[in-house]
């Protein structure tokens, strides 16, 4: 069997030709790339790229994947801060929806349900002890907190991530997997489901703050 051998970008890396055992013999060569091969069948295909992604390093890990997810988790998160810019304090603290919730609970949920539990702790394997105690209490902020606080603890917490999520591949299994999930229904077997939830979350809740902000001051993020 004859395999040609591509980047994502289309560049012509080396032709393989013989049995598919003779790539084991070459794919430190290919480590840390992204790549695709031709004339293969599916299952095939599959099986060697994972062969040869996993002996890429975390620095080496380029693909586009990770790109696109890293980069839309980025975007969503700006979104979040930047609807919080130029809202007084008190708009800050100010409940607007009947649900109860402030632009700050907002950023306290997305600090520790999400950037906090599910890289320290699930990824990383940390204790939860950051949790507060009581009913919901992740999205409650009080009237005398600074605000400039609660964000500043997000933009910690972001920055957290981002360090663990750099010292690890997608394929990387969680620390700490928890036993709810499968019975809820839910699966997350690597980082990049991680990712993906945490992306998405950030998304919906960049989405309700969209609808608060508008409601405040009439400030509309984007209008299609």
């Amino acid at each position: 069997m004859s395999l040609l051998i591509l980047d994502l970008a289309g560049t012509f890396v080396f032709a393989l030709n013989g049995p598919l055992t003779a790539l084991r013999a070459n794919a430190s060569t290919l480590s840390g790339s992204s790549f695709w091969v031709s004339s293969l069948p599916s299952a095939v295909h599959h099986a060697l790229v994972g062969y040869v992604r996993t002996m890429a390093s975390p620095a080496e890990e380029t693909s586009v994947e990770r790109t696109m997810l890293l980069s839309r988790l980025t975007g969503q998160r700006g979104h979040i801060l930047e609807q919080l810019e130029g809202l007084s304090d008190e708009q800050l603290h100010r409940p607007v929806l009947p649900s109860g919730w402030s632009c700050l609970g907002l950023v306290r949920h997305l600090t520790l349900s999400d950037e906090r539990y599910w890289f320290e702790v699930v990824v990383a394997g940390g204790p939860l002890d950051f949790w507060p105690e009581g009913e919901n209490a992740d999205w409650l902020v009080e009237r005398n907190e600074p605000a400039r606080e609660v964000i500043e603890a997000y933009r910690t917490a972001t920055a957290r991530a981002d360090a663990i999520i750099a010292a690890r591949r997608l394929d990387d299994p969680p620390a700490k997997p928890e036993t709810w999930w499968s019975e809820t229904g839910l699966s997350f077997p690597d980082m990049r489901t991680i990712v993906l939830h945490v992306l998405v979350e950030t998304s919906v809740h960049a989405g309700h703050l969209d609808a608060v902000r508008e409601l405040l001051d009439g400030r509309q993020h984007l209008v299609i």
